[in-house]
């Protein structure tokens, strides 16, 4: 003493001594034991702080959580506006930054962010900027490793079929169109056609204008559903046909609606009733339904009748906007990446090649093209 003692992943050996499960382990609950005797026997005046971190603290002994051991529970949440600038500020600190970059655009941009994926972009930026043979990291290599972090590479040597290529742009348009004509959804940022190693054949990104908590109303939640579903509702509204491409699409919508009816109390049929238990918060944030079999095949018609409907709305969006529909797809098809910005000045008549194209690659060199193969850039 004076001093602070660090444990890391204090679960590893603060597991509850719950003797109703299998299997014991004496060898970890004597050395909690030891923690526990030795935490009680601290003198308040020798200025001994222990600290411990656990992103599982439902697994946690009772006895470890008890005022006297650990008196205070930090939680620690994905950082917000302020806090995304800040982490950004120390990452870039050893790394030249050229005079175009903005901390501030790529802080708002990253929305929804921990530490590690800012960590993560940053490296990305600079290792982008080595290999263009630059001294300094640019604000274009920032956004470009944004997209890296939360869609992947780009799929360098990918070929598309004229036909795929249509149907990935009318898909992803789709999305982008639904998201647009609805109250309750966020501002689209970019449009690509351009295949990604997570993303796909392409992917659509939303991103909210200003930091939103986590508290989300019933509107809200549902406008995101018939987003998820626009991909597949153009293709059945434009091409007829139906793909696996909308997979991860119809994963996600299932999982909001599930958690409308189990978790959040948003169905006709069982209104504040919950049929669910919360399992790991911090981790996967998963559950386990903890109500009979008739409930529970009850919860899945009620989420059907949900998703049906945001499937119906989404439908019937793109029927209504049809020639809208056309034309952003068309442009899509010829550029394969556009902006926000340029989808609304089509929406509203405008050229979108006058728009600031922020965000988008401004180098000189001829831009790489799946449907291209000449223009293959060397793997670095």
């Amino acid at each position: 003493a004076p001093c602070i003692v660090f444990i890391d992943e204090i679960d590893t050996i603060g597991k509850s001594r719950d003797s109703g499960r299998f299997g014991g382990n004496d060898e970890r609950e004597q050395t909690l034991n030891q923690l526990l005797a030795e935490m009680d026997g601290f003198d308040p005046t020798k200025g001994i702080i222990l600290l411990a971190a656990t992103n599982r603290p439902e697994v946690l002994d009772k006895a470890l959580l008890r005022p006297g051991r650990f008196d205070r529970r930090i939680i620690i949440d994905r950082p917000n506006l302020a806090g995304r600038l800040a982490t950004l500020q120390v990452h870039t600190r050893n790394i030249k930054l050229a005079e175009d970059v903005n901390l501030e655009k790529i802080a708002q941009a990253t929305a929804g962010c921990v530490g590690a994926d800012l960590a993560n972009l940053v490296n990305e930026a600079a290792l982008r900027a080595v290999r263009k043979g630059r001294k300094a990291v640019n604000q274009e290599d920032l956004l470009v490793s944004f997209e890296l972090v939360i869609a992947g590479t780009e799929k360098k040597g990918s070929v598309l079929t004229e036909f795929e290529k249509k149907l990935v742009a009318y898909h992803e348009v789709g999305h982008a169109m639904v998201a647009y004509k609805q109250k309750n959804t966020e501002p689209v940022q970019k449009i690509t056609i351009v295949p990604h190693t997570q993303g796909a054949l392409g992917y659509t990104l939303l991103m909210p204008e200003e930091d939103k908590t986590e508290l989300r109303t019933r509107d809200e939640l549902m406008a995101k559903i018939a987003v998820s579903m626009g991909g597949r509702a153009a293709e059945e509204v434009v091409m007829n046909t139906m793909t696996n491409g909308a997979s991860q699409d119809i994963q996600e919508a299932t999982g909001v609606a599930r958690n409308m009816v189990a978790m959040f109390g948003m169905s006709d049929q069982f209104g504040m009733m919950a049929l669910a238990s919360r399992r790991s918060q911090y981790l996967d944030g998963g559950y386990s339904m903890t109500c009979a079999q008739e409930t529970y095949a009850a919860a899945d018609r009620e989420t059907i009748k949900i998703l049906r409907q945001c499937h119906e709305e989404a439908k019937q969006i793109l029927r209504e906007n049809r020639e809208l529909l056309d034309k952003i797809a068309a442009y899509l098809l010829k550029k394969e990446t556009i902006t926000g910005q340029e989808m609304m000045a089509i929406i509203e008549g405008r050229d979108p090649e006058t728009v600031d194209n922020y965000g988008a690659s401004k180098s000189s060199q001829p831009a790489f093209r799946p449907s291209v193969p000449e223009t293959i850039e060397a793997p670095a």
